[in-house]
């Protein structure tokens, strides 16, 4: 059984640690370079839940990047922006959507997963579900994003607890996170 983890259990996790060590998180995440790291794509209507999902990746051997405050990216959206997103985007390693009901709705979400599917192989893709109840997972399957992997917490086949571990749904497989951010 898997599960898809919710708003309130994403910002659960970031309540949990103490606000020092969660500034600290994402200033850290804020200011890495993309070079190697996992892109994390987001909806800024999705902040709320930001800090927790970092806080999942990154307790799995992810550096985790975030354009939101790259100090290369203008101040406002130009032909620039797209370029450095461009950019951004090859340099990382792995990319990560975190995918809930603003993805779609966002200017900038489905351009970023579009650049990372041209870059990047579908292996290193992932969606990173942000549900709002644990049940209203419909959305999930919308067009473009059924194609790609998903991360979920779950019983994976040779390990007594529930892990995180990236599904592919298609062939009813998954490894592990932390090994599937390592390869």
């Amino acid at each position: 059984m898997i599960d898809y983890f919710t708003r309130a259990d994403f910002r659960r996790f970031a309540t949990n640690m103490r606000l020092q060590d969660r500034e600290a998180l994402m200033k850290r995440v804020e200011e890495r370079s993309p070079h190697g790291a996992t892109f994390l794509s987001h909806s800024s209507k999705d902040e709320d839940a930001l800090a927790g999902v970092v806080r999942v990746l990154e307790s799995h051997g992810a550096s985790v990047y975030i354009d939101k405050k790259d100090p290369t990216l203008p101040p406002y959206t130009n032909k620039e922006t797209a370029q450095t997103l461009r950019q951004r985007v090859s340099q990382s390693s792995r990319f990560v959507l975190l995918a809930s009901e603003n993805s779609k709705e966002s200017k900038w979400v489905p351009w970023e997963l579009g650049l990372a599917d041209g870059f990047k192989n579908n292996n290193k893709i992932a969606l990173f579900p942000v549900v709002e109840q644990s049940t209203d997972t419909a959305w999930i399957s919308w067009e473009y994003l059924g194609l790609y992997d998903r991360i979920v917490y779950g019983d994976l086949e040779g390990h007594d607890d529930k892990v995180w571990m990236v599904l592919d749904k298609k062939r009813n497989t998954a490894s592990e996170l932390s090994s599937w951010l390592r390869n």
